[in-house]
């Protein structure tokens, strides 16, 4: 971190494992799997379902979770609450006695159930019966450990047989494949936004990430600043953020927001993140302030182009933003448009 030093910021001291989830909300797939292990290792039978596949207008996505018991609870979420109802009084009633059944739900479905999404549109979930066997446990502590670290996985499950195991995923891929007799699930690391610094734009940008289904985590070793900052479900670490980032924290789907105008806290962190696997990196700086950092961060950080070209700067979409929110939603639509894959032109 010669770095740092040579621009006189002092480093912080971090006062919580890196690995500590007691103090934050983590993403909805994690808190899905958490409460399957909990009630699997009490002993109890288990609904785990999955969104397959989605038509027309649908406020989930394939590969969304929810997992169920008997008595009605249940985490997760499948449509946003338009089918989990039905499904749990389903479940009660003694329904879906079966391993695996493939269900629709929405306009076209089969006589069960009778359910129309508010939205128009329909839902094929994947629902899995699963018993408190030492098989069970094995198979979601390893679909645990692949929300937490850093490669994807691709579940393998044939509806014929019931067989289930994974292989390695490849590069990209979508997250549900199927045919008449198997069902291809990709499983990947949790969705993180790691926020370099806090400022005015930081606080609305961990509450749009949150709201899209992120785990935020913000770095800021600086007490003055962590002292007013409050925002549900969201890690705080007193720690300079270059020092979590090159803490292996990133992976293939974390995104690295820098957002203090402070270089020594955002150059080092755009430093630190294009080391790493993360899809969307950016900091905030107009298009001088922009070329400006560049320029330094190869003069003193020892960037080169492929790695400055990473680095989007300046952030997020021109929306002509003006307030603090607004830079956060230019920000935050940004780092989705990239997640998905999108063009700006296509926009």
């Amino acid at each position: 971190m010669a770095y740092a030093r040579e621009h006189g910021f002092i480093l912080g001291v971090r006062t919580t494992p890196y690995d500590d989830k007691t103090t934050f909300m983590q993403h909805l797939d994690l808190q899905v799997l958490d409460a399957a292990l909990e009630w699997a290792n009490a002993g109890e039978t288990i609904w785990l379902c999955s969104v397959l596949a989605t038509f027309g207008s649908s406020p989930r996505e394939p590969g969304s979770m929810l997992v169920a018991k008997g008595d009605g609870r249940h985490v997760g979420s499948l449509s946003g609450g338009c089918i989990e109802e039905d499904f749990l009084g389903k479940v009660a009633e003694g329904h879906f006695g079966d391993a695996l059944t493939v269900v629709r739900y929405g306009e076209g479905a089969d006589e069960s159930p009778q359910v129309s999404l508010p939205c128009g549109g329909i839902l094929d979930v994947l629902v899995e019966r699963l018993i408190p066997d030492a098989a069970t446990l094995t198979h979601l502590e390893t679909l645990h450990a692949t929300l937490l670290g850093q490669q994807s996985l691709v579940r393998h499950i044939d509806l014929t047989s019931g067989r289930k195991h994974f292989v390695q995923a490849g590069e990209n891929g979508p997250r549900v494949e199927r045919d008449a007799q198997t069902i291809r699930l990709r499983v990947g690391p949790a969705l993180r936004l790691i926020i370099a610094g806090i400022s005015p734009v930081s606080r609305f940008c961990a509450e749009f990430a949150r709201a899209l289904g992120f785990e935020v985590i913000v770095c800021d070793p600086r007490e003055e600043e962590r002292r007013d900052f409050a925002v549900d479900g969201v890690e705080v670490q007193s720690v300079l953020p270059s020092l979590f980032i090159g803490s292996g924290a990133c992976h293939a789907a974390t995104a690295v927001v820098a957002l203090t105008h402070d270089p020594r806290i955002d150059d080092l962190a755009m430093i630190e993140a294009v080391r790493t696997p993360a899809f969307y990196i950016g900091v905030m700086g107009s298009k001088r302030t922009s070329e400006k950092r560049a320029e330094r961060l190869k003069r003193s950080g020892g960037l080169d182009d492929n790695a400055i070209s990473r680095i989007h700067m300046p952030i997020g979409l021109n929306l002509d933003s003006k307030t603090p929110a607004e830079i956060a939603l230019a920000v935050v639509a940004d780092v989705l448009r990239i997640r998905r894959g999108k063009a700006r032109d296509a926009l």
